[in-house]
């Protein structure tokens, strides 16, 4: 099971794919919303309280995203208590629709199509890439 931890509900495709509500939406909204500029002890005491709601709720994974400048603790602080970061991952379909008037209306629909599980190397690890 993959545990929501953004602001949106999962898609229908999500859902499908495993992701789950976490038990209090309402909390997990509280944490990964700023009204003012934080601070490094605020994020980093957030990050920490999402992951241990993670944590508690059994899932192996987490569906995380927000604010870019909570996403990389996150991923971190998900990672020590052993449930692996993912961020969803969608394509833009386009469709064009000709209104009655002859006009056309343009609109974005995004499909999910998967999950990045970013790589977070561990001190002393030798990561190698393609190419290099």
């Amino acid at each position: 099971m993959i545990l929501n931890l953004t602001q949106h509900s999962a898609t229908a495709e999500q859902v499908t794919a495993g992701v789950v509500a976490p038990v209090n939406h309402g909390a997990v909204k509280v944490l990964l919303d700023f009204a003012s500029l934080p601070s490094v002890s605020d994020v980093w005491q957030r990050a920490v309280q999402l992951a241990q709601l993670a944590k508690a709720s059994g899932c192996g994974s987490a569906m995380i995203g927000g604010a870019p400048f909570l996403m990389k603790e996150l991923e971190f602080q998900l990672k020590a208590v052993g449930v692996s970061p993912l961020y969803a991952f969608s394509v833009r379909e386009s469709i064009e629709s000709t209104q009655p008037d002859g006009s056309v209306v343009k609109t974005a629909v995004f499909k999910h199509v998967g999950f990045y599980n970013p790589v977070l190397p561990v001190m002393g690890d030798d990561l190698t890439f393609e190419g290099e």
